[in-house]
């Protein structure tokens, strides 16, 4: 891929966070960006407009993964970008407040898998279905943002997002055999314990500090880190590299 073919990277949930991160780095690299909120709406336009700002490309657009006519909206919008789709992060994702299995309600749950699980799945086909040769695509990258949680398990906090996760993984691994054919890679990266605004959402907003000390490199990681490791994935620089699940956990 010329650095200077137009390709568009579409980011779900770019509005914050390692979304938001990877957005910024991928604009400075020469994607044009079309970045996705569920209700974060200024929070992305900010992003947006820091990209533009600095001489980059970028759209902003709502879609809410847990619902598939949301996620086809979102693609017949992308469609009228006029950019090829070369490259997808697929970053959104949700998490509960950190509490025991057996005290989560039903309608947590089913939230949390229609988000991470259904609506990721649904994300990846559709991008897929754009970028394979087959289908008159150019090919591209496809990474997704998974966690070490699929391999720690999430005993006593989140055990359905683990699970959620190592879902993930598995879809990961399959799709990255079957799309080869059609010059498409499929990778993911596992973060550990990063600094980002998750913690909040689990009801431990001091988390990243409090457990720095435990971690092997005795600190967090950054958005930033995570997201040049995507930026690494979706580049020609891992032209070889496709099933791949890369941990981006400092050690843990």
């Amino acid at each position: 891929m010329s650095d200077h073919e137009p390709r568009l990277l579409l980011i779900t949930g770019g509005s914050r966070g390692i979304g938001a991160a990877l957005a910024k780095l991928a604009a400075e690299e020469g994607w044009t960006v079309a970045l996705t909120y569920r209700s974060a709406r200024d929070e992305a336009e900010t992003v947006a407009a820091a990209i533009e700002n600095s001489g980059g490309t970028a759209s902003v657009h709502h879609c809410d993964t847990a619902d598939q006519a949301s996620i086809q909206a979102l693609f017949d919008e992308i469609d009228g970008l006029g950019t090829p789709l070369r490259g997808l992060a697929n970053n959104a994702g949700v998490i509960n407040p950190a509490k025991p299995f057996i005290e989560k309600s039903a309608d947590e749950i089913a939230r949390l898998y229609a988000v991470n699980t259904v609506g990721a799945t649904l994300v990846l086909q559709e991008a897929a279905k754009r970028m394979a040769r087959s289908r008159g695509g150019k090919g591209g990258s496809i990474v997704t943002t998974s966690s070490i949680a699929s391999r720690l398990g999430g005993a006593g906090a989140s055990v359905e997002y683990s699970a959620s996760k190592a879902a993930v993984d598995s879809l990961t691994f399959g799709l990255g055999t079957e799309l080869a054919g059609e010059g498409i890679r499929v990778n993911a990266v596992r973060p550990g314990i990063i600094d980002t605004e998750i913690h909040a959402d689990l009801g431990m907003p001091d988390r990243a500090r409090k457990i720095a000390n435990q971690l092997p490199m005795k600190r967090a990681g950054t958005a930033d880190e995570v997201a040049k490791t995507i930026l690494f994935l979706l580049s020609e620089d891992a032209s070889y590299v496709s099933n791949a699940l890369l941990d981006v956990s400092g050690g843990r």
